[in-house]
């Protein structure tokens, strides 16, 4: 391959100029062309302006910046490509734009140049068939704000070049990225990997399970993640993040794991996308998120007594500790007292599904959520039938928060909200990894950082947090529900079965 000196970019939006910042700062030359001039004009200006202020911040200094700069050369002309031995195109996310302009560059460029679409969700293959050298075309995709995500995904087609795509790893790491390899599948591997979290958030609030704002609570509070999903789509903007939800599940021919919701289709109709209309799950008061008060804990009864069930053995035991801590004696009788609360503790089941089971007093039944632990400080979340009698639930609310910590009471829901989300995202993961799109450490290198993902990425989340325990989760989730998209991923499955960790790769693949 010869060395990549000058990279064309065609689109001076945030994408291009971000892509433009770092390539510019790793010492390439830039060739900067958009239909419309005063965008590369703006572009190059305000790209002066961020090197300023990173000097001015002691980042850089003041002669890199102004190195950097000089090296952004503004084009007028789609021809000036000619001198790259790599044009990026940036441009709207429409297959039949992408096509003709790697047609007309075709034209123009050296039978060696690299054509890289920064695509996030169409076909590199098709984008490539409208070539006559598509083994030339091949994916990279970046992340916004480039400059600060630190990821690309370099997407093979299936006539690309293999070495195209190590050259453009290579590429990456120069520019000071990390470069994961994926095959050309819908949504690649972030945008396939994040469907997991924002669709199963969506379905929660859907059902009236919590508010979206509790959801986004237990996702940080309960389960270790930066933002919920709510967050998470106000700061993309619904008008990036729905368009996605529908075409990788039309993509992948209406599969039920990546079904969307019509909660987002409202939204982006009526203009609702996030921080940048001030108004999406949230509404912002001067860049402010503004989230409702949390209602105030309820009085803990006198002389209070829990019966805790019995029928699951990881969260009766991780339950019975917390109850101890807390300073209450568990009643430790085969069935509950009549006037006791009665706790239970299931994996992927509704509270409806253990009292109907065990016939329980339905009045008188909460579920604990014991999957992510219970100690101090991390959030818990308490279930409720819809025969829960407010007596009961107020009473497990003042006891489960009455070493202060924060409570979460929500409607019944087969996993909670942390247990299903979790076992979704896993899930989804683990079949990314089945369908071998890309490797597992990849996988989880992808979502760690394009996502901001804890415990490493998802597979690893799923070895932390017991595999196995997934895997009950989404079974019990799958039987309660009927639906399809909770159906647990061969991987998954297999690996626990043999005793695997979910980032490993098979011992051996099949001629």
């Amino acid at each position: 391959m010869k060395k990549i000196e000058t990279i064309g970019i065609v689109g001076a939006g945030a994408m291009g100029r971000g892509i433009a910042q770092i390539a510019a700062q790793a010492g390439l030359q830039v060739l900067l062309y958009d239909l419309n001039e005063q965008a590369v004009a703006a572009a190059r200006d305000n790209l002066g302006q961020t090197w300023e202020k990173l000097a001015g911040k002691g980042k850089i200094t003041a002669e890199a910046g102004q190195a950097a700069l000089a090296r952004i050369q503004p084009c007028s002309d789609l021809k000036a490509m000619s001198a790259a031995q790599l044009v990026l195109e940036a441009v709207v996310e429409r297959l039949d734009v992408k096509q003709s302009l790697f047609q007309q560059l075709e034209g123009i460029v050296a039978e060696d140049c690299i054509l890289a679409s920064n695509t996030s969700s169409l076909s590199i293959t098709a984008i490539a068939a409208a070539c006559s050298r598509p083994e030339r075309v091949v994916g990279y995709h970046f992340f916004n704000p480039v400059p600060l995500m630190k990821v690309v995904e370099v997407i093979d087609g299936l006539r690309t070049d293999r070495a195209i795509g190590d050259a453009l790893m290579d590429l990456a790491r120069a520019m000071g990225h990390t470069a994961v390899r994926a095959k050309d599948m819908p949504g690649f591997i972030v945008n396939h990997a994040g469907r997991g979290m924002n669709t199963e958030g969506l379905r929660l609030v859907q059902e009236a399970v919590a508010p979206f704002y509790q959801v986004d609570a237990v996702m940080r509070e309960q389960a270790g993640f930066r933002m919920g999903p709510f967050e998470l789509m106000d700061l993309t903007g619904l008008d990036v993040s729905h368009p996605v939800m529908e075409s990788v599940y039309q993509q992948f021919y209406d599969e039920p794991r990546f079904r969307p919701s019509p909660i987002t289709a409202v939204r982006f109709a009526g203009g609702l996308l996030g921080r940048k209309t001030k108004e999406g799950f949230y509404q912002y008061v001067d860049g402010a998120k503004q989230v409702p008060d949390a209602p105030a804990v309820p009085a803990l009864p006198e002389g209070m007594k829990v019966w805790l069930a019995p029928y699951h053995p990881v969260g009766h035991k991780r339950a019975a500790a917390l109850l101890k801590e807390l300073g209450v004696g568990v009643i430790a009788t085969d069935t509950p007292p009549a006037d006791a609360l009665i706790v239970v503790t299931p994996y992927g089941e509704d509270t409806s599904s253990v009292v109907a089971e065990y016939q329980l007093d339905g009045e008188r039944t909460v579920a604990l959520d014991t999957f992510f632990g219970l100690e101090q400080g991390k959030r818990r979340v308490v279930m409720c039938s819809p025969a829960t009698l407010p007596k009961w639930r107020d009473a497990a609310h003042a006891l489960l928060a009455s070493d202060g910590t924060a409570v979460s009471v929500i409607d019944d829901s087969a996993g909670f909200v942390g247990q299903r989300m979790i076992a979704t995202i896993v899930n989804v993961a683990s079949d990314i990894a089945q369908q071998t799109i890309a490797t597992p450490g990849d996988i989880d290198l992808a979502v760690s950082l394009g996502l901001g993902y804890p415990r490493g990425g998802p597979l690893s989340m799923g070895d932390s947090l017991g595999a196995a325990l997934i895997l009950d989760i989404l079974r019990n989730m799958h039987r309660v529900t009927g639906d399809a998209r909770y159906r647990a991923s061969l991987w998954l499955q297999r690996r626990v079965q043999l005793g695997l960790p979910l980032t490993a790769e098979p011992a051996s693949v099949a001629a």
